[in-house]
């Protein structure tokens, strides 16, 4: 990095989309070694810029929603996008389009769609008893207005009540930037 203090940072070409996918001006990287090596190499400045170091350059990260993307392995447990699981959850939310986001042990993310329907089946009323759909509606903001009660995600010993948060409401709560460009300046 000393040979070169002074690469300028890259901003609007890499982007992480909704299903954990790496995309470079758009279009999906599928060179294994490049996405292992942006892997191992994706951080986060003090400010909530999510980045890849590359060398002595960081090529920061537009965000389609949240800096992790969670799925389910074939073991049915939690793993980010960069492939490490996920050992504990502190938190879970459904925003208004019925999105599930998770808080695990690095930050907030969303579950990938493909995934939605085993943890939507995890998802239990005060009682124990699994939740209906009008339930998850009602915490959406879509349903009926009625009481309102409490819905949890069991999974994996864990019981968590999930929130409901307005898509708009995460980064700001989760101090994160979704589109950081030169200056501070987020899009």
């Amino acid at each position: 990095m000393a040979r070169w203090p002074n690469v300028p940072a890259v901003h609007g070409w890499l982007s992480l989309d909704a299903r954990g996918r790496w995309c470079l001006r758009g279009d999906p990287v599928t060179h294994r070694g490049a996405i292992e090596f942006i892997n191992r190499n994706y951080d986060c400045t003090d400010a909530g810029e999510w980045y890849f170091q590359n060398g002595p350059q960081r090529v920061f990260v537009d965000l389609d929603y949240t800096p992790w993307i969670f799925t389910l392995d074939g073991s049915s447990q939690l793993a980010d996008h960069t492939g490490r699981r996920v050992t504990r959850l502190r938190g879970a939310h459904v925003d208004e389009d019925g999105n599930l986001l998770l808080v695990g042990e690095r930050g907030i993310g969303l579950l990938c769609d493909r995934d939605l329907q085993p943890l939507c089946d995890a998802l239990r009323l005060a009682d124990g008893t699994p939740c209906s759909e009008e339930h998850v509606l009602r915490l959406m903001g879509g349903g009926a207005p009625m009481p309102s009660e409490p819905l949890y995600l069991e999974w994996c010993g864990d019981r968590l009540e999930v929130e409901s948060l307005r898509r708009e409401q995460v980064s700001t709560r989760f101090g994160f930037l979704p589109r950081p460009r030169a200056g501070g300046i987020d899009d």
